[in-house]
């Protein structure tokens, strides 16, 4: 394992070698052109992120159902109860781990066992398993069940298949479509209700929610779903300022709430309106010199302090999404890098704790550098 360590730093280092400068080095003034190189996936990275979901999807122990009893026959395993999305300790996190690796084979055809990697996915998200999965969120007391961060997780794996131009990701589509159409329809009913929106840096942030959700109705032209996101998003967010950014990250915070909040509004406002937005809501953004220091860990098989790292990750994709388009913004590539850079080469380890969701962070981060 230490060797494996090793090897995965000095890849990560190779690939960062621009940004190792001394701090008077990156030390710039307000008229500077910054040009960062930001860091994406490349194969080496992806085959060894591919080994964490590979490992877990199918480990059914230990496990977190978060489901609420309403009889003895609720008291099943859970791959009785959700056949499709039983492994990698919760729901959310096995979702989210088919979704690595479809993003992976998809990205990099000749992954390390691309072929057994498809077939398992072929398994897993059956017609029949599928079926199952729906009929649990039909349950008496699960109607809010994983509401909005595995849902949102859902349509993410919905529009990776949907944007795969594969055989196997068609028919993974189409199994997975009465599960889609059904979080979608929760979406479009439960948004108009939620009167305020939910702020904290773990599952249920609202605006972390309602981006994933966007980026599918956008992608399959769900005009419903998208303006209902646009609607809302405005509603929650249009007025507000001065996003308390020092209080930032919580214990256990694995989002950033200031930074997840402009990566949906920066998708649902006209690019002017965003910068005028975006300009109040976090000014001190502007400064080439600004400094955001990264969410240290300080024990990595405590599976509450390890969603540091996590906020590490979502913190650079935001700031990519908050980037694309705006030159002037260029310098925040420099914090991206940094977080990624902490966090990226303790992934693959002997904890379960984060092993079981951090490589899904750890791709969408590095994939997030794509529109640079």
């Amino acid at each position: 394992m230490k060797s494996f360590f090793i090897t995965f730093s000095l890849l990560l280092l190779v690939s960062c070698s621009q940004t190792k400068k001394s701090s008077s080095e990156d030390k710039v003034t307000e008229n500077t052109v910054v040009e960062i190189e930001s860091l994406s996936l490349n194969i080496e990275q992806a085959n060894k992120l591919a080994s964490l979901p590979i490992h877990c999807i199918n480990v059914e122990y230990p496990n977190k159902l978060n489901q609420t009893i309403g009889g003895t026959k609720d008291l099943q395993s859970p791959k009785e109860l959700h056949p499709a999305f039983y492994g990698c300790f919760d729901w959310h996190s096995s979702v989210h781990g088919h979704w690595s690796l479809v993003s992976l084979v998809k990205q990099f055809p000749s992954l390390e066992n691309a072929e057994t990697i498809k077939q398992q996915l072929l398994q897993n998200i059956s017609k029949e398993n599928i079926e199952k999965e729906v009929q649990y969120f039909y349950g008496k007391y699960n109607k809010s069940y994983e509401r909005t961060y595995g849902w949102a997780w859902l349509l993410k794996l919905a529009e990776e298949l949907y944007t795969w131009n594969d055989p196997v990701a068609k028919e993974l589509e189409k199994n997975l479509q009465p599960l889609t159409n059904l979080i979608v329809q929760k979406y479009i009913e439960f948004l108009p209700k939620l009167r305020y929106p939910i702020r904290v840096g773990e599952h249920t942030n609202t605006a972390f929610g309602l981006t994933f959700a966007w980026d599918y109705a956008n992608t399959v032209n769900n005009n419903e779903l998208k303006l209902l996101i646009e609607t809302r998003a405005k509603a929650f967010y249009l007025k507000d300022q001065n996003c308390p950014l020092s209080w930032e990250p919580s214990g256990f915070d694995f989002l950033s709430p200031c930074l997840q909040e402009a990566a949906i509004m920066k998708r649902v406002l006209p690019k002017e309106l965003f910068n005028d937005w975006f300009s109040k809501f976090l000014p001190q953004l502007k400064d080439p010199n600004f400094e955001f220091p990264v969410g240290e860990v300080s024990d990595r098989k405590d599976g509450k302090l390890v969603h540091l790292d996590g906020v590490n990750f979502s913190r650079a994709w935001a700031l990519n999404k908050i980037i694309e388009g705006l030159p002037e913004y260029n310098h925040l590539k420099r914090l991206v890098n940094q977080h990624i850079e902490y966090s990226l080469p303790n992934l693959v380890g002997d904890s379960y704790e984060g092993g079981h969701w951090l490589g899904s962070f750890a791709i969408y981060a590095l994939n997030s550098a794509k529109h640079d």
